[in-house]
């Protein structure tokens, strides 16, 4: 796939529906005007799953919605590992 400018197109690592953890503590960056500037949307380690895939064009990376226990936070790659097989939701609730 060939993006407007030219550019190719990178593949998204993370697939819709796929289990993921974030790397590291996420904060509001303006995108929730419902909550706090900086307020903590998810910490790091929390379990969520990608809801919808788009693509920054400026950066050529792949952007993932991810539902997190009660927010959706847009995230990049570098802000998720893929969450191991097996592993419980944080609500420890049976698979």
């Amino acid at each position: 796939m060939t993006a407007m400018t030219g550019m190719e197109m990178r593949a998204p690592a993370y697939a819709w529906g796929q289990r993921v953890i974030a790397i590291d503590d996420l904060h509001n960056d303006g995108s929730h005007p419902e909550r706090a500037a900086d307020a903590l949307l998810a910490a790091r380690g929390t379990v969520g799953e990608v809801v919808k895939l788009g693509h920054a064009s400026e950066l050529n990376e792949p952007v993932y919605l991810v539902q997190f226990a009660d927010c959706v936070v847009g995230c990049l790659e570098i802000e998720l590992a893929p969450a191991p097989a097996g592993l419980l939701p944080e609500s420890g609730a049976p698979p």
